[in-house]
């Protein structure tokens, strides 16, 4: 069934939309994110390792063609470095790994040495706009102090490893590493990591933390660097495993009604609020248990059950059967949205990838069944003649629909779909790790070391 969801995405997607970035198929034309500046094609790239493994060969062909021809990074334009790193490069390598096709390796090559100079700042952690054309960087104007963002410059070690690897420039695994080990010298308030830093001071902005929005994908590249490095990057995974240890400790808690939560630390104060984001952090407790600390392993692969089910109930206590963007403890409601602005659903895929996970290390039935759930309601309320939309309120009786059908609806949401369906042995976990946007990167053995050179 993912099969024909991703044959309706990606038609509908070349019908009224090829070559720019993502589709609104309610108007049949091109929608532009700001995100990605002038740059374009973000659900060709997106979706290519998609479209390969489902073994969609034609498409990826004629994939394959328009990034040969068409896929520019010459432009005068802002991007953001964070997105266009997990779609953009992390796209072209999973490609280039799974097809062999050299076009990839060097686009992405090319592309990771255009975002270099955001790296420009007195402590090397990068800017998180950076105008491609002139090189100048600067921070998102509504960030506490000036900062960087802890999920965006903590999102660029997978693929910046595999530039250094793939292009034999030990730069852009050099800029990362330091970006630890200025992390790696601050003092941590209880152990927790601030989602704001700022570039200049190296001082931390608001003391906000977040495994949501803004502090997410941080601590899954800690744990994935580790993994990635066939478990030699013993720093990282230190790293993660401390953090996770804090995160139990002041985050996580229970409500009333039996329901484990991860709530956000505001100056030492819990909002207890968990957005759909922070859903993914099921599947990451339950890949990090194998290697957690002291037969510790059940209780991450426990924690991870209990993520996974306070997902699938906010989830299942909308109208619609889809999780909203935020949902609340408090007040006496349980994994609900109780705010307007929290009610939508953009075709996200953290709850999904969850399950999938989940299934993979447990192989519980139930995983299926929600993501069967998950399908049935996807199908009902977001298909529409022209591809998928998003939903603007998950409680209500009629569709209001947002008209785009992001990128990583395809790149995640409709892959993890199709991995918790598949066999075990597509895309096996000793040897792939799935950067934020699903795009899988081999693991790096201690004797690939000229493996590339072989290859060509």
């Amino acid at each position: 069934v993912s099969l024909q969801m991703m044959k309706h995405a990606w038609d509908n997607y070349k019908r009224y939309a090829w070559g720019l970035n993502e589709l609104k198929p309610i108007s049949k034309q091109g929608h532009s994110s700001n995100l990605f500046g002038n740059i374009q094609g973000a659900t060709i790239v997106d979706a290519l390792d998609t479209l390969y493994i489902m073994e969609m060969k034609e498409e990826f062909e004629e994939a394959k063609e328009w990034v040969e021809k068409n896929l520019d990074f010459n432009v005068n334009a802002e991007i953001s470095v964070f997105e266009v790193n997990i779609r953009f490069v992390g796209g072209l390598l999973s490609a280039y790994y799974l097809s062999g096709e050299e076009v990839f390796r060097k686009k992405a090559v090319e592309l990771g040495e255009k975002l270099l100079p955001a790296f420009n700042t007195p402590t090397g952690i990068p800017w998180a706009l950076l105008n491609i054309k002139s090189g100048i960087g600067r921070n998102w104007p509504w960030a506490s102090g000036g900062s960087s963002i802890l999920a965006e410059f903590g999102t660029l070690h997978l693929e910046f490893v595999h530039l250094s690897h793939l292009s034999g420039n030990p730069v852009f695994a050099e800029k990362v590493m330091n970006i630890r080990k200025v992390l790696n010298r601050l003092d941590k308030p209880e152990g927790l990591y601030p989602n704001y830093l700022n570039p200049s001071s190296g001082q931390w902005g608001q003391h906000h933390v977040s495994i949501g929005g803004l502090g997410d994908s941080f601590y899954e590249y800690l744990l994935k660097a580790w993994l990635m490095s066939d478990k030699t990057d013993e720093d990282g995974k230190k790293m993660y495993y401390d953090a996770v240890q804090a995160i139990e400790t002041h985050l996580i808690r229970k409500s009333s009604g039996g329901l484990t939560y991860i709530a956000e630390w505001k100056g030492g104060l819990l909002e207890h609020k968990m957005g759909h984001l922070t859903c993914f952090a099921g599947g990451m407790f339950a890949l990090g248990a194998d290697g957690a600390p002291s037969d510790k392993t059940g209780h991450h692969i426990e924690l991870g059950a209990e993520i996974a089910k306070t997902c699938h109930e906010s989830y299942d206590r909308t109208r619609m059967k889809l999780g909203p963007e935020a949902f609340r403890f408090d007040g006496g409601v349980e994994a609900i949205a109780t705010r307007q602005n929290e009610k939508y659903y953009i075709l996200r895929p953290e709850v999904i990838e969850t399950y999938m996970y989940m299934w993979r290390l447990t192989h519980d039935p139930k995983y299926r069944q929600w993501g069967w759930e998950a399908v049935e309601a996807l199908e009902k309320h977001c298909r529409l003649d022209g591809g998928y939309s998003g939903i603007r309120d998950v409680y209500n009786n009629h569709e209001s629909h947002d008209d785009v059908q992001q990128s990583f609806f395809l790149s995640e949401t409709l892959k993890y779909l199709y991995l918790l369906f598949s066999e075990d042995d597509l895309l096996p976990f000793e040897h792939w790790v799935f950067n934020t946007e699903a795009h899988p990167l081999p693991v790096l053995h201690k004797d690939d070391g000229n493996k590339e050179e072989n290859q060509k």
